[in-house]
């Protein structure tokens, strides 16, 4: 029977995501999760929670004067907490017997995204210099 499990990403992972990028990362890695062992209305319903618990990220971070990062991070182990030791053992009680999916590929987005973003900000700091 195990054989026939599809590969997922680990609730471990999905914590790690969502502190270090956003809930809306893990909740993606969720998602996929969800999809790969044809449970697509309980994938939409992850994700659309999950887009719910990002945009709430945002506005708690933003609503001090001086934004503090370790908000962002409070809010993401909230939000992953949710994700991995909620949903994951809801949808997946024995997550433990499914083969594990490599982190690769997600690393290497999460990478590229951070990428783009660290470059959009160089490049509005230059403009504003100008």
């Amino acid at each position: 029977m195990e054989n026939n499990l599809p590969k997922i990403y680990s609730k471990t992972a999905i914590l790690g995501f969502s502190i270090l990028l956003s809930t809306l990362f893990g909740g993606v890695l969720l998602y996929q999760n969800l999809l790969d062992v044809k449970k697509k209305k309980e994938a939409y319903i992850v994700l659309g929670i999950s887009i719910l618990i990002t945009i709430a990220s945002i506005i708690i971070v933003n609503i001090p004067e001086n934004p503090k990062s370790s908000l962002a991070y409070l809010c993401g182990i909230g939000g992953g907490s949710l994700l991995s030791y909620y949903f994951v053992p809801k949808y997946f009680p024995n997550e433990s017997e499914y083969p594990k999916k490599a982190l690769w590929k997600p690393i290497i987005i999460g990478l590229m995204i951070t990428a783009c973003f660290v470059a959009i900000l160089i490049y509005s700091n230059s403009i504003e210099n100008a």
